[in-house]
């Protein structure tokens, strides 16, 4: 059974916040953030960079979250703005918008106590990968319990460098609720230093790194351990969760894709002249310097004479826009 965490994450429905990009007590050569978000103090709602908190609350709404997952950086200017974003996600969401934290730092006692004032539900440590093997006894135990004694629910989250049994043992004893294995990918932020570190890309993959399903020899078979891999982020959480964007924003005569995307026309047509064709109102919409409509209807235009030319323009229903394809049409 996953974590109510992992269950919304998978319907696509966990808005992710990316708090801070300062990492002060690690360099881990495996992290996998890039230049617009690795040392910069920008805060980031899924794609939409956030200028004030009620942005938050905009991109949340936008893609009908069920909760959020927040993640990035340790200095305490990090804590602050959780903590305040936390109260905002329950004042506007209520108690059912659940929450969780990735963090790879300990934190503490009073920590622990003004995350879950300010709304937490649970949090998933990620230990240094030095001392994976050796966490008996140290803080990162101390603060499994810690953490529920405060009213959070305490788990582990590590990529899936290789397998570690002492984190079943944690599992057993109770002291944390599950472990979640990410498969261990390559990126743009790490790919250097990973290969570097001698590991290689999987062949036909674009991300995962070879080996990684290792893990699940050693780890796989507990009922609290729960392998995510890159196939099921991209194919699975990130398409569900542009499918949530696109049906709440989409224009009645955008098409939303089985990938989450929106499909629609541009055209270079006057409103004047779409007005003599008879094309209702509710079929278009009135750029600055272009018009965009139902991608059918000026398939049909183009190729009845209508028009001379135009373009079916393919496109994520993110913040950003970020267009997939375009198909000249004349």
């Amino acid at each position: 059974m996953l974590s109510k965490g992992c269950e919304q994450c998978a319907k696509g429905g966990k808005m992710v916040l990316f708090v801070y990009g300062y990492c002060d007590q690690r360099d881990c050569f495996y992290c996998p953030l890039g230049e617009n978000r690795k040392n910069v103090t920008q805060t980031y709602a899924n794609e939409r960079p956030i200028e004030n908190d009620e942005e938050i609350i905009t991109e949340a709404k936008r893609m009908s979250a069920l909760g959020t997952s927040i993640t990035g950086g340790e200095p305490q200017e990090a804590m602050e703005k959780t903590c305040r974003y936390l109260r905002l996600l329950k004042d506007e969401f209520g108690e059912d918008h659940h929450t969780h934290l990735y963090t790879g730092i300990t934190g503490g006692r009073e920590n622990m106590r003004r995350l879950s004032e300010a709304g937490l539900d649970e949090i998933r440590f990620h230990p240094p990968y030095e001392q994976w093997g050796d966490l008996h006894g140290t803080e990162w135990e101390d603060i499994l319990y810690i953490a529920r004694e405060e009213g959070l629910t305490p788990a582990f989250e590590i990529p899936g460098i290789r397998g570690e049994t002492e984190f079943l043992d944690f599992l057993d004893e109770g002291a944390a609720d599950f472990c979640n294995v990410n498969e261990f990918e390559m990126s743009d932020g790490n790919y250097e230093r990973m290969q570097q570190e001698g590991f290689e890309l999987r062949e036909g993959h674009m991300s995962a790194v070879e080996g990684s399903h290792g893990v699940l020899e050693e780890m796989g078979d507990h009922p609290k351990v729960y392998f995510c891999t890159s196939v099921f982020k991209d194919a699975a959480q990130h398409r569900s969760r542009l499918k949530r964007m696109a049906r709440n924003i989409r224009r009645e005569f955008d098409e939303v894709t089985d990938d989450g995307t929106l499909v629609y026309g541009k055209t270079w047509l006057t409103e004047a002249e779409l007005e003599a064709m008879g094309v209702p109102e509710e079929f278009y919409v009135v750029k600055e310097s272009h018009v965009e409509l139902a991608w059918w209807l000026l398939e049909e235009m183009v190729q009845d004479g209508d028009a001379e030319k135009g373009e079916i323009v393919e496109q994520y229903p993110t913040y950003d826009g970020t267009v997939v394809e375009r198909t000249p049409l004349a």
